[in-house]
C-alpha cells in the first residue's frame, strides 16, 4: 500500500520500476541463447581436441626420446649418469614447447589476445634473466660438459687447479673430491678447462738421484731385477718400462729415470710400490742414496 502524495510521487516511482522490468525482460529475450550454446559446445570441444592432440604428442614424443637414447647408449656404451642428465633435460624441454602450444592454442580458442600477453610476459622475462646470467650459464655449460663427454663420474681430472676424482656432474654444477678427502663445489660456468686423466694410458717417471761416484752398471741391474720380479704383479702396467736411463738433474747431479705406462687412475699406487722397491733393492746392495726425488707426470 503506498502513501499518496499531493505531487503524486508514488505514481512515478512504480512507473520508473516497471519500466526497468519492462527493458530487463526486453534484454533477456532479445539474447540468442541457441548461439552461445552452440558456442559453448564448439568451445569446449576445440579445448578437448586441442588437450587430446597434447597427450597424443606427450606420449609419441616421450617414446621418441626413450627409444633414441636408449640406442645412443648402447651403440656409445654411456655412462648412465650422463644418460639420466640429457634424457630428462631432452624430456623437460619437449614438455615445456608442448605445454606452451597447448597454452596459446587454448588462449587462442577462448578469444584473447595472446600477442599482447607475450609481449607482456617478454618484459618480464627479460628483467628476470638479467638476474639469472649465471643460472643459465651454468645450465648452458653445463649441457655442453656432459653433451661433450668431456667427463664422467669416476674419472680423474682436474679443474681450476683442483684434482680430485668427480663425484657427480650435473648442469648446475660438478662436484669433485679431493685426494685428501675434500669435496668441491664447483659452478659450471667458472669451468674452462678440464684435463682428464682418465681418458688414456697414464705415465709415471721415476727418478732417483744418486751420488756423482755411484756405478751406474750396478744401479741398472738392481733397478732392471726389481722391474722382472715386479713388473709380472701388476696387470695395470700397459707398457713397461724399456730401458733404465741415467739423466742430468741440474747441478752437476745424476738420477736413474725409469719410465711406465699405467691404466688411468693406477699411476699412483705403481708409482709408490715401485719406489719403495727400487730404494730397498739399492739399499740391499749397498748402494747409498742422497735425498731421494721422484716424480709422476703425464
Amino acid at each position: 500500500m503506498y502513501l499518496a502524495t499531493e505531487d503524486g510521487s508514488v505514481d512515478e516511482v512504480i512507473g520508473e520500476v516497471t519500466k526497468q522490468k519492462n527493458l530487463l525482460t526486453q534484454f533477456w529475450e532479445s539474447i540468442d541463447w541457441q548461439e552461445i550454446f552452440v558456442y559453448g559446445v564448439m568451445l569446449v570441444l576445440k579445448i578437448l581436441l586441442s588437450l587430446i592432440v597434447f597427450f597424443i604428442l606427450k606420449k609419441v614424443g616421450r617414446y621418441v626420446i626413450e627409444t633414441v637414447f636408449r640406442k645412443y647408449i648402447k651403440e656409445k656404451h654411456t655412462v648412465p649418469n650422463r644418460y639420466n642428465t640429457l634424457y630428462k633435460l631432452s624430456q623437460n624441454i619437449y614438455n615445456s614447447v608442448l605445454y606452451f602450444f597447448l597454452v596459446y592454442t587454448i588462449l587462442g580458442i577462448m578469444g584473447i589476445p595472446v600477442g599482447t600477453l607475450i609481449a607482456g610476459a617478454g618484459v618480464i622475462g627479460l628483467t628476470l634473466s638479467l638476474g639469472a646470467q649465471g643460472f643459465v650459464s651454468d645450465i648452458v655449460n653445463g649441457f655442453m660438459i656432459l653433451l661433450e663427454k668431456q667427463l664422467d663420474v669416476g674419472d680423474v681430472v682436474e679443474i681450476n687447479s683442483i684434482l680430485g676424482v668427480v663425484e657427480d656432474v650435473n648442469l648446475k654444477t660438478t662436484k669433485l673430491k679431493d685426494f685428501d678427502g675434500t669435496i668441491h663445489f664447483i659452478p659450471n660456468r667458472s669451468i674452462t678447462v678440464i684435463s682428464n686423466r682418465s681418458r688414456a694410458d697414464m705415465r709415471v717417471m721415476i727418478q732417483i738421484r744418486l751420488f756423482p761416484n755411484t756405478d751406474l752398471d750396478k744401479v741398472r741391474r738392481v733397478l732392471d731385477r726389481v722391474n722382472q720380479n715386479l713388473i709380472p704383479q701388476y696387470d695395470e702396467i700397459t707398457i713397461e718400462p724399456s730401458e733404465i736411463a741415467f739423466v742430468p738433474i741440474g747441478a752437476g747431479q745424476t738420477a736413474a729415470q725409469i719410465i711406465m705406462y699405467t691404466k688411468a687412475g693406477k699411476e699412483f699406487g705403481v708409482r709408490n710400490a715401485f719406489y719403495e722397491h727400487y730404494v730397498e733393492a739399492l739399499a740391499k746392495e749397498g748402494i747409498e742414496l742422497p735425498t731421494i726425488n721422484f716424480d709422476t707426470s703425464v
